[in-house]
């Protein structure tokens, strides 16, 4: 997933894709942990970028909204 694609996203939309990949991490890592082997072990470092992404898509979008809240 790239910002382009991101940035077309809705809050709601980016918000449900956040809470769905931090899940993905979370049972990426659980199966690392319990020596399950991954078939994508770059899955992760994947996953964590997509968060990473939407992180910063909506900060910005949070601080182009505050000036208008002012």
């Amino acid at each position: 997933m790239d910002a382009k694609e991101i940035r077309e996203l809705t809050d709601a939309e980016a918000h449900a894709k956040l809470r769905d990949l931090r899940q993905e991490l979370f049972n990426l890592r659980l199966q690392q942990q319990t020596g399950q082997r991954l078939e994508r072990p770059s899955r992760v470092r994947d996953v964590r970028r997509d968060i990473a992404r939407l992180q910063t898509v909506l900060r910005e979008r949070e601080l182009k909204a505050a000036p208008a809240a002012q």
